[in-house]
């Protein structure tokens, strides 16, 4: 066990337009408690040295739901990507001697120990970055994890992926962790050069010796679910009540 020092950034700063509301989709509620709470508590759990939240869309909405003195807030001020959006945080990580944890603020239900596993499972194996995976029936909207024998090659997002990187079951979770220097040092390499003209935090791992990167798989696929509609939201509400 080698527990560096983690610092953790958790991605908040979109709209949520499937949502159909003009609410911040991490203030939607789960039974009463915004879902952006459910992430920092298990941030929280890491006990990182550093939790970063990512703001946008109606921050200082966002900032008065969290009001949580061991938040440090970053603004993304134009929603760019999840590349762009780590960018934003650089200059407070850039002297950090760690680990940097990437969450999604719109994936409840997330354990505390498969991100124990990630972080341990990165360090064990002494990576520079790690993914968290998982295998699903319908893997449509979903980020494939490209691998040749077995060794992992890319990540391609849904849109942008040919017919037959879009039949490959192994999808990127969002969920992922880095060496904080070289998450800093790889950043600006990112380009937007995609369908959706996005930089694509998923290109960092074109920058990065593939023998220094891990994929981790979970089988319990349903705490790496993101919400994105409302029928999304109350198939989730249900699980967090049984």
């Amino acid at each position: 066990m080698i527990n560096k020092p983690l610092s953790i950034c958790i991605l908040a700063a979109g709209k949520g337009t499937r949502m159909n509301s003009d609410i911040p989709k991490v203030l939607h509620n789960i039974n009463g408690v915004p879902l952006i709470h459910f992430v920092i508590k298990k941030a929280r759990s890491l006990k990182p040295e550093k939790l970063i939240l990512i703001v946008g869309y109606k921050k200082d909405l966002v900032k008065e739901v969290v009001r949580e003195p061991y938040v440090e807030f970053v603004d993304q001020d134009e929603q760019k990507g999840t590349a762009h959006a780590i960018k934003q945080c650089i200059n407070t990580l850039y002297r950090f001697n760690g680990n940097t944890l990437v969450l999604s603020g719109d994936v409840p239900l997330i354990t505390q120990s498969t991100l124990n596993k990630l972080i341990q499972g990165h360090e064990n194996n002494g990576s520079l970055a790690s993914i968290l995976s998982a295998n699903i029936n319908n893997p449509s909207g979903y980020g494939r994890i490209i691998r040749d024998h077995n060794n992992f090659v890319k990540i391609v997002e849904h849109k942008d992926a040919n017919s037959n990187e879009q039949k490959i079951n192994e999808i990127n979770s969002g969920i992922y962790i880095f060496d904080t220097r070289t998450l800093c040092d790889k950043i600006s390499l990112i380009k937007n050069d995609n369908n959706q003209g996005e930089y694509y935090l998923t290109d960092i791992f074109q920058h990065i010796n593939k023998d220094m990167i891990s994929v981790f798989n979970t089988k319990n696929i349903d705490e790496i679910n993101g919400i994105n509609t409302l029928e999304q939201l109350n198939n989730i509400s249900s699980k967090l009540t049984k």
